[in-house]
């Protein structure tokens, strides 16, 4: 089922993002996750064969730009050198009902 976010009153987003630095095998994703459920977020999270972190997140607006924050340093120990936002568009309904972590090779 999707929801109508529009009839909510409420700017939702979807964004496409890459991750680059280091950012595998700091729990850059397990955090991601954390952080997604907290703000309502939706999409998924996983890491690239290319050493990147890729995410897809939705939800309002307001939450999301948290989130695109906290990407920006990540976890502790964690090395971010850019955020590439690939793709962004808003919509009135949502695609995914969760946040996962992928496998590397799901698409």
């Amino acid at each position: 089922m999707r929801v109508k976010w529009k009839s909510l009153n409420m700017s939702f987003v979807n964004k496409h993002l890459k991750i680059k630095g280091k950012v595998q095998g700091v729990g850059y994703r397990q955090n991601a996750f954390i952080l997604a459920q907290k703000l309502g977020l939706t999409g998924w999270v996983k890491n690239t064969s290319e050493g990147d972190v890729e995410i897809v997140i939705e939800g309002i607006e307001s939450n999301v730009s948290l989130f695109l924050e906290w990407c920006q340093d990540g976890p502790i120990h964690s090395v971010v050198t850019s955020v590439v936002i690939l793709k962004s568009t808003s919509r009135d309904f949502a695609e995914f009902s969760d946040f996962t972590i992928r496998k590397t090779s799901e698409g």
